[in-house]
């Protein structure tokens, strides 16, 4: 694989002088023609020791537009990192849609390192990688640009360049023991070098190999392959967007409303998972009073050990407008101290969020270890009101599925203890509710317009959330489905479930 990239490319000084205004000016302009994109875009620079990777970076730095720019190098994992899941801190630093990220040290260089020392196996190393296939897929699912450059020397180009180096008393401090202990371990770093580009240069995130030796070849290639593949992410991304446009034109009138009938007609031939549910299910007062302290208390004491083992707990709430989880989320978190958790009430996204991902948002608030985490709504947005609602296609929330689920995996591999809340009402009971917050001046502010048109779709969202369950309900983050008719019944068994949960992975721990 690198044998051709050895042959010795070279462009004099001179010829790259001639080319490199009209090359840094196009540059440019490709760079603003980028700002009104959808789609962000992420150079990966990885590579052997000396071969120019910070002199790219730098180069990238000095010929594009720092305020459109954001360049991230990362070396050994933070405290505050590794308490988290390990693409946490890539996800945090994403850049946003219209801007180029450029990567140093990304998530390829430790997997590469533990493999090169032999402190992972083969196969621990292939599941690695799947997971970066995985988490550049859905970046380029999402519209994003993604390029990779691997800088590449071979081993008596390796030396001549540090050795170089090491007689530049402005350079020296560039070579430390560490590289001449990896130039000694050449051929194993080129053996799992080959193999992470082979398996994970994909159609959607390709690898592109540059021959380092010559510092004006590599400038012309890597500058070169970014203005073109901009320029043609560009043209092929105004396409897609007009031929959506034009479907959307050219759907039938009506045809949200034959969705939504055929959606009823399948509801009334086949039982759905809620449809299961013993809705009579409650609690008297006497009892509840006696159950809540209980489980409080529970909740309370194993707090305290979530906190001890620097375990994280990450609670999540979906439901019927009107279900109760405002209420349950205030009963579980005042048997809590104050300083460990946080509660995330989720709306409509900001320009912000929209700027990035749809799972941008929930990553960023992962809690620290021995912190609790509520969401008052998640990411299964995608998949509820996005679908019914027409806010993503239907390509966009078919794949969310998928999406998710490799989230939560990465959460619960991670060591969080995820606990995942349907709070199910009947529609009668959404009824009664809406016309008592109608009449209840302090409870008035809740009730919205969209409440009542979400309700006209209820067959809609009841069958989205029927899927949800099916396809997201996992062995390591099963749903929850409580039943909210009753809201004493339904705060006891949130709580009941929360300690379960917790108290199951203290065991395992």
């Amino acid at each position: 694989m690198f044998e051709a990239a050895e042959l010795g490319r070279k462009i004099s000084k001179k010829e790259f002088d001639k080319v490199a205004v009209t090359l840094r000016m196009e540059l440019l302009e490709e760079q603003q023609r980028l700002r009104q994109a959808k789609f962000p875009v992420l150079v990966v620079v990885q590579g052997v020791d000396g071969a120019g990777k910070s002199e790219t970076v730098n180069l990238l730095n000095e010929w594009l537009d720092p305020r459109w720019l954001v360049t991230r190098a990362y070396a050994e994992p933070s405290d505050e990192e590794r308490e988290r899941p390990e693409f946490w801190r890539y996800w945090r630093d994403l850049p946003p849609k219209g801007k180029v990220g450029i990567f140093l040290s990304s998530w390829y260089s430790r997997p590469v390192l533990d493999r090169v020392y032999g402190t992972i196996s083969r196969a621990r190393f292939d599941e690695q990688l799947d997971q970066m296939i995985a988490f550049e897929k859905e970046l380029a699912d999402d519209g994003a640009l993604i390029l990779k450059f691997w800088m590449h020397l071979g081993k008596k180009a390796q030396e001549k360049r540090l050795r170089a180096l090491e007689k530049d008393p402005l350079q020296s401090w560039r070579v430390t023991k560490r590289d001449w202990k990896h130039w000694r371990m050449y051929d194993k770093f080129i053996e799992v070098a080959e193999h992470t580009i082979m398996r994970s240069s994909t159609g959607l995130a390709p690898w592109t190999i540059v021959e380092g030796a010559d510092p004006e070849y590599r400038a012309m290639t890597v500058t070169t392959i970014l203005r073109d593949s901009i320029r043609k992410h560009l043209t092929e991304m105004d396409v897609r967007g007009k031929l959506a446009a034009e479907a959307r034109k050219a759907a039938p009138a009506g045809s949200e409303k034959v969705t939504r009938s055929g959606a009823r007609a399948l509801l009334s031939s086949q039982k759905t998972i809620l449809e299961s549910l013993d809705m009579k299910q409650a609690l008297e007062r006497k009892a509840y009073d006696t159950e809540l302290r209980k489980e409080q208390g529970r909740l309370n004491r194993l707090s305290r050990e979530v906190k001890a083992q620097k375990k994280s707990v990450l609670l999540m709430f979906e439901g019927w407008d009107a279900a109760g989880k405002g209420g349950a989320i205030r009963r579980l978190t005042s048997a809590l101290d104050a300083r460990d958790f946080q509660v995330i009430a989720i709306a409509a996204p900001t320009d912000e969020e929209r700027a990035q991902h749809y799972l941008w948002r929930f990553w960023r608030h992962l809690p620290r270890a021995g912190r609790f985490l509520v969401f008052d709504r998640t990411w299964y947005g995608r998949v509820l009101v996005e679908r019914v609602e027409g806010f993503a296609t239907e390509h966009e929330w078919m794949r969310g599925y998928n999406e998710i689920n490799q989230f939560e995996q990465q959460l619960t591999d991670h060591g969080i203890v995820l606990v995942k809340y349907w709070l199910h009402i009947t529609k009668d009971e959404q009824l009664r509710r809406f016309k008592e917050r109608e009449g209840t001046p302090y409870k008035a502010w809740k009730l919205t317009d969209e409440d009542w048109r979400n309700r006209d779709r209820w067959d809609a969202y009841e069958q989205a959330v029927n899927d949800m369950a099916e396809r997201t309900s996992t062995l390591a983050a099963p749903w929850t489905l409580v039943e909210a008719n009753d809201k004493l019944f339904a705060r006891v068994k949130v709580i009941r479930t929360a300690c379960d949960r917790i108290e199951a992975a203290l065991k395992k721990s």
